[in-house]
């Protein structure tokens, strides 16, 4: 399993842009889905989009399709979200996620904030 620690989150106005980074360690990333999901206070955790080994596909979750983009650069082991007009329903904390057959793994989340 890999082990995640996601970063860049912070507080942004409305219509701001932020990026979010997910930093990798272990070994054979490159075969592992990455997603990224967000929990809103006092919300479940939802699906913000999913980045699938080999880099050209995708899955967006409509709230974010036209907004957000997923990348990821298999050789840094790392997977970005970013973020552009935000809006104050994106507040959340947001995490990063690893799968490839049964190895799950989270990191522990950053929070950003969209203010009005």
């Amino acid at each position: 399993q890999l082990q995640l620690v996601e970063s860049g989150g912070g507080s942004v106005q409305a219509g701001g842009s932020l990026t979010l980074t997910c930093a990798a360690s272990g070994v054979n990333f490159r075969f592992y889905d990455m997603g990224w999901y967000r929990q809103p206070p006092g919300k479940e955790r939802e699906l913000v989009g999913i980045i699938y080994h080999g880099g050209t596909r995708f899955n967006y979750a409509d709230s974010v399709k036209g907004r957000f983009t997923i990348s990821r650069v298999d050789a840094n082991k790392t997977v970005y979200l970013n973020m552009n007009n935000v809006q104050p329903e994106d507040t959340a904390t947001y995490f990063c996620n690893s799968r490839w057959g049964p190895r799950d793994s989270w990191g522990q989340g950053t929070l950003v904030t969209v203010s009005s």
